[in-house]
């Protein structure tokens, strides 16, 4: 389902910025998009850090097929309680490393027991919410980020230490040479309150093809 406020935030951009207006232009029809339950995503993006897309989905899928009770389906809703309680090595075996294993089993006991409540969420703006996720072993401020883009829909993230973020800017606004961070908040300012939208087509702008968690 299409974010309530993308059409507007895309027609505001694309009155504001000649870039984004182009690539607005350019990916027609196809935006952010939710796919699965706070917990499952962010599981998804624990077992993804660090390694190819290929990789990450191999070891996913095997994970799922360890800790779900359906795992034929694409996008699986798992059950917290049950990835707590998983046998650590069985998790190894899913070709996940400690560190990673550690990190899921942590998610799934803060889900377990009330400490991450979704429920609570609405109430917290962007910094408390990447506040309470980054208390989770394994989260760290660009995991948090992306889980308020993709599956929060924040509309207002600007994940500045992501690499397409800046590898995109330097493209399309410094002549393709990289800026320090300060610079890069300061050409998003123009953005507000839509650098979630900004960001979404400035990455399909080095991917055409949407990535989804």
């Amino acid at each position: 389902m299409k974010p309530a406020y993308w059409d507007e935030a895309a027609l505001t951009l694309a009155r504001r910025d000649r870039v984004l207006a182009r690539l607005i232009r350019r990916y027609p029809g196809i935006h952010l998009t939710r796919r699965s339950d706070p917990f499952t995503t962010l599981a998804r993006a624990i077992v993804g850090q660090q390694i190819s897309v290929k990789a990450a989905d191999s070891i996913w899928r095997r994970f799922v097929a360890e800790v779900d009770n359906a795992p034929t389906q694409t996008f699986p809703c798992l059950n917290a309680t049950r990835v707590a309680a998983a046998d650590r090595n069985a998790l190894r075996r899913c070709g996940l490393s400690e560190r990673k294993a550690e990190y899921l089993t942590d998610l799934a006991g803060h889900f377990a027991c009330g400490r991450l409540d979704p429920r609570a969420w609405t109430a917290l703006d962007d910094e408390a919410l990447i506040e309470a996720l980054t208390d989770v072993k394994g989260i760290g401020r660009w995991t948090a980020e992306m889980f308020l883009m993709f599956h929060e829909l924040r509309p207002d993230i600007l994940p500045v230490d992501d690499i397409g973020v800046q590898k995109a800017i330097a493209l399309h606004f410094n002549d393709g040479e990289w800026l320090p961070r300060e610079a890069l908040f300061a050409v998003a300012d123009l953005w507000r309150p839509w650098r979630s939208v900004a960001t979404w087509y400035l990455w399909r702008s080095l991917d055409p093809i949407p990535v989804e968690y």
